[in-house]
């Protein structure tokens, strides 16, 4: 690579003024994993369709295509956060400055905390009576597809504490132009 070629990202540049560096690895981290989760779910997929035809069908293919997938949407849901990706509506609050945007957007990012605390708790709650159900025909409990919702609600509340932190310090408006990525556009 050339010292003038752009060196590649993973992390998004948007919105940096909301984000602490120590997080950057993780959100790498979890990006990697969800692309692993994700060729996983296809891989096993593919494989599924391949062996119903050649008459020999692989009876769990069901059970780790839902986990992939389970811990893969899940999983991506806490990333989408992080990186300012996910459904939100942002067309009032991109027109607003100073007082009245940390107002609109402190209320926004509340009720996205609410519903990660709600997915931490009742989460677990369904985590712990997943042991009473059991996957076909490995009886594994369903709880390891279970776990997904509370691991994904900590780290939806863990990214939106860090965004409501450092927009109360930094302001969420950010300073200079704002960097548009695909996938920042706001929703209205």
């Amino acid at each position: 690579m050339t010292p003038s070629a752009p060196k590649p990202r993973i992390t998004v540049r948007a919105a940096r003024h909301l984000k602490w560096p120590l997080l950057d690895p993780l959100e790498r981290a979890l990006m990697v994993l969800c692309a692993l989760l994700l060729l996983g779910f296809t891989l096993v997929e593919v494989a599924d369709v391949i062996c119903r035809n050649l008459r020999a069908p692989w009876l769990n293919a069901n059970e780790f295509a839902a986990g992939f997938f389970v811990w893969g949407v899940f999983l991506g849901m806490g990333v989408a956060v992080r990186r300012d990706q996910h459904f939100r509506l942002t067309a009032i609050a991109a027109t607003l400055r100073g007082r009245r945007r940390t107002i609109v957007e402190t209320f926004n990012r509340l009720i996205v905390l609410g519903v990660a605390l709600s997915m931490m708790v009742f989460g677990y709650r369904n985590y712990l009576t997943g042991f009473g159900s059991f996957l076909m025909p490995s009886l594994t409990p369903i709880a390891v597809l279970y776990a997904a919702i509370p691991v994904a609600g900590a780290l939806v509340a863990l990214f939106t504490v860090e965004e409501l932190i450092n927009g109360w310090r930094r302001g969420f408006e950010g300073v200079g132009p704002a960097v548009i990525e695909p996938g920042q556009l706001p929703v209205a």
